[in-house]
């Protein structure tokens, strides 16, 4: 097992350790002279690494998506962890554990597996779950539904992310189907499972996780309506105007043609579908944001461009001093006689003005005539 990981490291510390590349570039300073800036990473998170010194030796000696053997000083810039590198070496694969590297979900690939054969198994209606069941059964489906993340950056990012995405969505399909009668609970389940099934084929997750030549050229919607089209090839009798709607709501569940849905959801399934799964990954964008972020100062997160804000870290702020309340008197801690400092009555500004002199002056006779 390596050590430290990303989450275990301290100002100040000097560390060797290893690490994923993932990313890497190599930039000018202003003389000319080369330095590496690069994005490191293991399971627990990732953090920025910059090598001013001794580049040229080294910078093409590895790559992105390489593991590398690292020694260098931790230090804060700009409220957060950086890693200035000393020396830098390419491990070979045989050399690491990748389960050290690549995030993953903390629950059970098989546990949650069988949970999802759960949901697929209770839905009632025969042609919904003959299609459920021929994707489900089918073997490379299976393993990779198993292990695909959910996306490549944005929600459940990790090892299992996709399986524990769908089954938080059919939780959450079986409680508002029983809230709205209007709502079909088999077919908001079904969607639920089938929605994102083509990320499994969208997304490379062998070694780091980027896109495949299929899911640059297709994107992950298209591939499920694909994989759909073959199951049901060998499936009889499937209605056909419940086939659209399946694939209304693969195709609709992003909710917006600028967020990448051909389609915006026009019944009630598809809709409640794209709500459910907008909110799932808001909150665990939420949720690994608050859990991950490096910010060393303050009660907020970094800006999230995902969620377009800042987020509270809520424990901490609860856990805080409390701020003094707003106009509230100072008190003096000379003693126990020690009397209250009240702040002084601010003097009246003087009017420099020459209109207003000239103002003043006029009113004066008047102002006295009163008094008289």
């Amino acid at each position: 097992m390596k050590s430290p990981y990303v989450s275990e490291l301290k100002p100040d510390q000097v560390i060797t350790s290893s690490f994923l590349v993932c990313s890497k570039e190599i930039r000018q300073k202003k003389k000319g002279d080369p330095y590496l800036s690069l994005q490191l990473g293991d399971r627990t998170g990732e953090l920025d690494a910059k090598m001013w010194d001794n580049v040229a030796d080294v910078m093409e000696t590895f790559d992105r998506d390489d593991f590398v053997k690292v020694k260098g000083l931790i230090q804060i810039f700009h409220n957060r962890p950086q890693l200035t590198l000393h020396t830098i070496q390419r491990l070979d694969d045989r050399d690491v554990d990748f389960t050290d590297y690549f995030p993953a979900s903390t629950r059970d690939p098989e546990e949650m597996w069988r949970e999802l054969r759960g949901f697929a198994g209770g839905i009632a209606n025969p042609h919904l779950h003959n299609l459920v069941a021929a994707l489900l059964d089918d073997p490379d489906i299976a393993r990779r539904y198993r292990v695909a993340p959910a996306a490549k950056q944005i929600h459940h990012a990790y090892l299992g992310g996709l399986i524990e995405h769908v089954l938080s969505l059919c939780h959450l399909a079986r409680l508002t189907a029983s809230h709205y009668p209007i709502i079909d609970g088999d077919l908001l389940v079904t969607g639920a499972i089938v929605h994102d099934i083509g990320k499994i084929y969208e997304l490379s997750y062998e070694r780091g996780f980027s896109y495949s030549d299929e899911g640059q050229l297709l994107g992950h919607m298209l591939i499920a309506v694909r994989l759909i089209g073959d199951k049901l090839r060998d499936i009889a009798d499937f209605p056909p105007r419940l086939r659209s709607l399946v694939e209304h709501m693969i195709i609709s569940h992003h909710g917006l043609l600028e967020y990448g849905s051909p389609k915006t959801p026009v019944f009630p399934e598809a809709m409640l579908l794209h709500y459910l799964d907008d909110m799932d990954s808001k909150m665990e964008c939420m949720r690994h944001l608050i859990a991950t972020d490096r910010q060393m100062a303050g009660n907020f997160t970094s800006y999230s461009a995902s969620l377009e804000r800042v987020l509270l870290k809520k424990d901490r702020y609860l856990a805080g001093p409390l701020p003094a309340p707003v106009g509230a008197p100072a008190i003096a801690k000379a003693g126990p006689s020690a009397a209250v400092v009240r702040p002084a009555t601010a003097a009246a500004p003087k009017n420099s003005s020459l209109f207003g002199d000239k103002l003043l002056q006029a009113l004066q006779p008047v102002e006295a005539k009163r008094q008289g």
